[in-house]
C-alpha cells in the first residue's frame, strides 16, 4: 500500500470513528432527553448526524473514484449550488439565455479546465470572459429594468457557487516535490478543517454562547463560540500536519486562516439570506437546509489556500 493510500485510510477509520461516536451520543440523548421527538435541539443534532454520514460517504466514493470522480461530485454541487443562489436573486424572463449559460456552458468548461489542468485560463474565465458574458447575453433582450442588479446578482451567483467551488477540486492540479499522487488529502484537510470549525462553533456557542457577535445575520453565532471553534479547529488542523506537505505550525497556521474565511463567508451568506428573508438555502439536506448551507464556508476559504498552498509549495 502507498503512502497516500495508508494515511487515507488512517483519515478515513478516523472519519467513521468520529462519526460512530456522535451517532452513539446522539442516540443516548434523544433516549434521555427527547424520546418523543419534543427537543428541538437534539432532534437537529440528530439530523446534522445523518446527514453526515451521507455526506462522507459520497466524498468518499468520489475519493475512491480519482480524479475524475472528485471533479464529478463538487461539478455537481456547483451546478446544484447556482441552482439554489437563482432561485433567490432577481431574475427576469430575459435573463434566461443568460442563466442557461451560466449552467450549462460556465460550469461544464470551468471543470474541463480543471481537467485539462489549464491554471491560466481556468483562473480568469468566470471573472473575465463569463463576467462580461452574462450582460452581453442579456442585454440583447432589451429589457432593461434593474439590469444592473439582475447582472450583478448572477455574476456574485456564478463567483460563489462555481469560481469559489471549483478551488476545491483545484487542488488535485498543484504538483508539490516530495507529495506527488497525495493532493486528495489537501482536500481533506480543507473540508474536515472549516467543517469542524463550523460544527464546533456551534458546539462550544451552544455551551458557553452569551456574546452575540451579528444578531442580525446569524443569532446563533457568538464570541463564545466563535473563538472555541476557531481555536479548536486550528489545533485539529496542526494535529492533521501528517496528511499535508506543512510542518504542525504551517499546517495550524494554515487551518487559522481557511476557519476565519470560512467564519466571515458564513456571515457573509447569512446576510444574503437575510436580505432575501429565508432561513436556509434550501432543503436538500435535512438538518442542514440547503447545499449552499454546508458550502458557504468552504468556498470563501478554498481560493485563500488553493492560492496560498499554489504559491509557496507548488512547483
Amino acid at each position: 500500500m502507498s503512502a497516500a493510500n495508508s494515511d487515507l485510510l488512517m483519515l478515513v477509520i478516523g472519519i467513521f470513528g468520529v462519526l460512530i461516536f456522535a451517532s452513539a451520543v446522539g442516540y443516548g440523548l434523544q433516549l434521555r432527553f427527547s424520546p418523543t421527538g419534543s427537543n428541538a435541539s437534539i432532534e437537529n443534532l440528530n439530523a446534522r448526524i445523518k446527514a453526515w454520514w451521507v455526506m462522507v460517504v459520497l466524498i468518499g466514493l468520489a475519493f475512491v473514484a480519482g480524479r475524475i470522480g472528485v471533479l464529478v461530485l463538487f461539478g455537481f454541487c456547483s451546478f446544484a449550488a447556482l441552482r439554489e443562489f437563482v432561485t433567490l436573486i432577481n431574475t427576469r424572463r430575459a435573463d434566461h439565455w443568460a442563466l442557461a449559460a451560466a449552467f450549462f456552458l460556465v460550469v461544464p468548461i470551468q471543470y474541463y479546465l480543471l481537467w485539462a489542468e489549464e491554471y491560466g485560463i481556468f483562473s480568469i474565465f468566470i471573472p473575465v470572459y463569463a463576467f462580461l458574458l452574462m450582460p452581453i447575453i442579456s442585454v440583447l433582450r432589451g429589457d432593461t429594468e434593474r439590469f444592473l442588479i439582475r447582472i450583478a446578482e448572477v455574476q456574485w451567483a456564478l463567483m460563489i457557487c462555481v469560481f469559489c467551488a471549483s478551488h476545491v477540486p483545484a487542488l488535485l492540479t498543484l504538483h508539490i516535490q516530495g507529495y506527488e499522487g497525495r493532493n486528495v488529502l489537501l482536500i481533506a484537510f480543507l473540508v474536515i478543517v472549516v467543517q469542524l470549525s463550523d460544527v464546533l462553533q456551534y458546539v462550544w456557542g451552544k455551551m458557553f454562547g452569551r456574546n452575540k457577535i451579528a444578531p442580525n445575520l446569524s443569532p446563533s453565532k457568538t464570541v463564545e463560540g466563535f473563538v472555541g471553534g476557531v481555536v479548536s479547529a486550528t489545533l485539529i488542523g496542526a494535529a492533521l500536519w501528517w496528511i499535508t506537505p506543512f510542518t504542525p505550525f504551517q499546517a495550524g497556521l494554515l487551518a487559522f486562516i481557511i476557519t476565519l474565511m470560512g467564519f466571515f463567508g458564513g456571515l457573509v451568506m447569512s446576510a444574503i439570506k437575510r436580505d432575501r428573508g429565508v432561513k436556509d438555502w434550501g432543503n436538500l439536506i435535512e438538518g442542514h437546509g440547503g447545499l449552499i448551507d454546508r458550502l458557504d464556508s468552504v468556498v470563501f476559504s478554498a481560493p485563500i489556500f488553493f492560492h496560498i498552498v499554489r504559491y509557496w509549495w507548488s512547483l
